[in-house]
Parts: C-alpha cells; sequence; structure tokens
C-alpha cells in the first residue's frame, strides 16, 4: 500500500526550463500571446478555439480561459504548477480536462462545466476526498481519473467515489460494474466515517508539512539576503571601460584583472555544482511545496549560468597607440602583411600594405603623420598603425615565403616624373597638324614575261594584260 504523503524520494525536475519570459518566481501568467502560439491549428484564432494545449507552461494560476475561448471542448494543462481548479465555469461545452501533475489539492469550481464528460486529475495532491461531491452536478461525468493523489490510499476510497457519483462509468481506468455500485451504497455510511477519520489525519499532516515549507523559504530568502549583501546586488563586478588611457603598471594590473576573475569563476561554478548535486541527491517529500522548490532551484541555476556567462567574456582594455614620451606603437589589428623600406637613394620611406582584393579604395582611410602611418582598412576590421623611424635596413612582417615577392615588387614599383626642369610646355598653335598635299606616283606596270618552263605559250600584245 503506497503512501504519497510520506514516501521520501530523490528530487527529479518535474517542469522544464522556463525561459526569458518568466517571472522571477518561476511563474508564468496566461496571456493572449500564449494562448495564440498555441492555436496555429485554428490560424490564430482564439475566440472559436474548440481545443487547446497548455502543458508544461509552468502556469501557477488558471485565468482568462473562460472569457476568451468559450466555445473550448478540450483543454489540456496537465504537468504545471496549478494549485487551484479556477475562472473554467464558463465553459459549457467543455468535455475534456486534463489536469493531471499540478499541485490541485481539492476539486471545486466545476460545476458550470455543464457538458463535462472526462476528468483527469492524475498525480496531483488531492486529499480532500469529501471535495468529488461537488461533481454530482455534473451529469455527464463518465470518466474521473484520481489515481496518484494521497486520497486514493485511503481506505474505502473507490467504494466512496463509486457510492457518491453515480453518473460515473469508469474509474481510474477500470470500468464501474452494476455490482460494485449497489456494494458501495450499501456501505456507504461505514465507508464516510472512515474517508472522514483519514481526512482529517491528512488535513494535519499537510498543516505540518506547510509550516516547515514555508520555514525552509525563510532560511533561503536570509541566505540570498546575506549572499547578496557580500557580493552585491548584481553578483558581480563592475568594469568602467570608459577610462583613460592606463600606464604600463596601470595596464600590467588591468591585464591580470580577468585572470583573477577567471579563477573566481571556476571555484564558484565548482561549489555551485556540489550544492546542486546535494540538492537533487536530498530525499524530499512529495508535496506542492517540493514542486516550487525545484523550480526555485532550477531559476537560481539559470541566473548563475547567465552570471557566470557574462564573467567569462572578458573586456579587452583600451589599446595604447602612443606612449607617454610620444613614441607611436606598431599595432596590426587586421593582421595584413606589409614591408616598410628605407630608400635612402630617394630620401623617403615606402610602406607597401597587402589588403584584401577586390577591395573597393574608398574602404582603405590612410593617415600620414611624421613619425607614423594609420591605415584603416574596412572601417570596422582594424588598424595598422607603422612607427616611421629611419631604419638603414627594410622593415618586414610578412612570412618567408612572401618575403622575396613583396621586395621585388617595392623595387619594380614605377613612379611619375615631378622634376619641374623635365616639364615640357605644349605648343598650342600646333597641336593639330595639316597634311601635306604631294603628288602620287604612277607605278610602272611590269612586263610579263612568259616562263621558259611553258613551251606552247605565245605573247599576244593585242591581249590587256591580266590585273
Amino acid at each position: 500500500m503506497r503512501n504519497l504523503c510520506t514516501f521520501c524520494i530523490p528530487r527529479r525536475p518535474h517542469v522544464a526550463w522556463a525561459d526569458a519570459g518568466v517571472a522571477a518566481s518561476g511563474q508564468r501568467p496566461v496571456t493572449e500571446d500564449l494562448i495564440r502560439r498555441n492555436a496555429e491549428h485554428n490560424d490564430c484564432v482564439i475566440f472559436s478555439l474548440e481545443e487547446l494545449s497548455l502543458h508544461q507552461q509552468e502556469i501557477e494560476r488558471l485565468e482568462h480561459i473562460d472569457k476568451w475561448c468559450r466555445d473550448l471542448k478540450i483543454l489540456y494543462l496537465q504537468n504545471n504548477l496549478i494549485g487551484k481548479i479556477e475562472n473554467v465555469s464558463k465553459l459549457k461545452k467543455l468535455e475534456y480536462l486534463n489536469l493531471a501533475l499540478n499541485n490541485i489539492e481539492k476539486i471545486e469550481n466545476l460545476e458550470g462545466c455543464e457538458g463535462l464528460t472526462k476528468l483527469d486529475l492524475t498525480v496531483n495532491f488531492i486529499g480532500e476526498l469529501s471535495s468529488v461531491k461537488t461533481l454530482q452536478g455534473n451529469i455527464h461525468l463518465k470518466e474521473l481519473f484520481l489515481m496518484g493523489n494521497p486520497c486514493a490510499d485511503f481506505d474505502g476510497y473507490r467504494q466512496f467515489v463509486v457510492a457518491t457519483l453515480q453518473q460515473l462509468k469508469w474509474l481510474d481506468g477500470k470500468e464501474i460494474e452494476r455490482s460494485e455500485r449497489i456494494q458501495a451504497l450499501q456501505n456507504f455510511t461505514a465507508v464516510e466515517q472512515r474517508i472522514r477519520e483519514q481526512e482529517k489525519a491528512y488535513c494535519l499532516k499537510r498543516a505540518e508539512d506547510k509550516e516547515e515549507a514555508r520555514r525552509k523559504l525563510q532560511e533561503e530568502e536570509n541566505k540570498g539576503e546575506m549572499e547578496r549583501s557580500h557580493t552585491g546586488s548584481d553578483g558581480h563586478w563592475d568594469t568602467d571601460i570608459s577610462a583613460p588611457l592606463p600606464s604600463s603598471e596601470e595596464s600590467k594590473d588591468y591585464i591580470q584583472a580577468p585572470e583573477i576573475q577567471e579563477g573566481q569563476c571556476k571555484e564558484k561554478k565548482l561549489d555551485d555544482r556540489e550544492d546542486d548535486l546535494e540538492f537533487w541527491n536530498k530525499p524530499s517529500l512529495y508535496t506542492p511545496e517540493s514542486r516550487l522548490e525545484t523550480l526555485r532551484h532550477m531559476e537560481k541555476q539559470r541566473r548563475d549560468q547567465e552570471r557566470l556567462s557574462e564573467k567569462k567574456k572578458k573586456v579587452k582594455p583600451p589599446r595604447m597607440l602612443v606612449t607617454e614620451d610620444g613614441r607611436a606603437l606598431n599595432v596590426n589589428e587586421p593582421k595584413l602583411d606589409f614591408t616598410l623600406k628605407d630608400d635612402e637613394k630617394r630620401n623617403q620611406i615606402v610602406l607597401d600594405l597587402a589588403v584584401y582584393r577586390y577591395m573597393d579604395t574608398s574602404l582603405i582611410d590612410v593617415d600620414v603623420q611624421p613619425t607614423y602611418v594609420r591605415v584603416m582598412v574596412k572601417g570596422k576590421v582594424g588598424e595598422v598603425i607603422i612607427g616611421c623611424q629611419r631604419t638603414s635596413k627594410p622593415v618586414k612582417s610578412t612570412p618567408d615565403s612572401s618575403r622575396g615577392q613583396t621586395s621585388q615588387r617595392s623595387q619594380q614599383m614605377e613612379r611619375l616624373e615631378v622634376d619641374p626642369s623635365k616639364r615640357s610646355i605644349p605648343d598650342v598653335a600646333n597641336i593639330v597638324q595639316e597634311r601635306k598635299h604631294t603628288p602620287r606616283r604612277v607605278r610602272a606596270e611590269p612586263k610579263i614575261i612568259p616562263s621558259e618552263e611553258e613551251p606552247d605559250f605565245e605573247d599576244n600584245p593585242e591581249v590587256p594584260p591580266l590585273i
């Protein structure tokens, strides 16, 4: 004989993970958007909806359904956190109501569901078995499921239900025979007395469980307030990235800060894993309070995971481009190949930067200063800042395979001549020259000399020559 009220079992996740729309307590209200998203089979029209499934939505309170969906015939609400049956009395056409796996402790507020034929209350916390009397007015009710409830373990449970609800045909999936109903009606007085005694004992125990759950919840809240007072309201350090450029010593400390935070995050993650393992392995009574406690724990895990992921995102320290003494530092964020060559013969410095192929030149911004060159490539890719100090040897950052090609390319570069002495002024008057007409010479026609190889050939002077 099982007793769900006193049997201790390891904790198991009874609810799904909550999303961003869930409130801090884990409660998700029944909204019009939620119903429309589950009414796709009816083109998201809710006023004419006949079937609605809102299972595994972490709903704690029934509301609005009887106003928005009055034509409902089938309503699935299993595997939620509903603690009370309410706001469904206006669903006159409702035929099947599934409230399995919820936190319901009493059968009530179903008198208005005149067309109800099947009611599923499997695995709830109904301990007041006498509350089934409220279903006597539902004359069309044929099937009722109460298995998995504390009342199902009462001595005389089935006889009491069969005698109370004479319109029932099936109870907990088992057909009610005529002989069984006759016998239940004959023993109803004695069975009812036993049921009332068991209900009273159960109510006293439930009052103790509620008080214990309230005390644990208060302790957890006090503990959470103490932790928040030590770590801050948001549980992590604030970082100011708008500060001025740090000095060399400050930048070292700044760079080491993320490493320290990463170590602290790993330690906290390990502690959280131990606490989580302890929570799930700790025996717990299967009560409405334990289900809500499980949901709160899962919500806390989700929030802690989000905080850890935020801490892992390292904030890059502000990059130092120019030192305090005015010396420019080499920066190559896009990691482009380049060569920097000092051409002493022509008294110039040549920077050869290999940018991306087929890239528009409007995406390249070059800023030439006396001591450095700054090249912005594609605006958001990064910067190439190269200090231009005179050196006797070329500075290269290309791989070994491309060094020869880049140096050869820089040597073959052609430049326009800008020497003023070599400029020539064009003669505007003689830009267009007139052509001089010269008499055409008539070419002498060559005489055709017969070939000696053709003996039968005769040259007739009267025949004009072939042209």
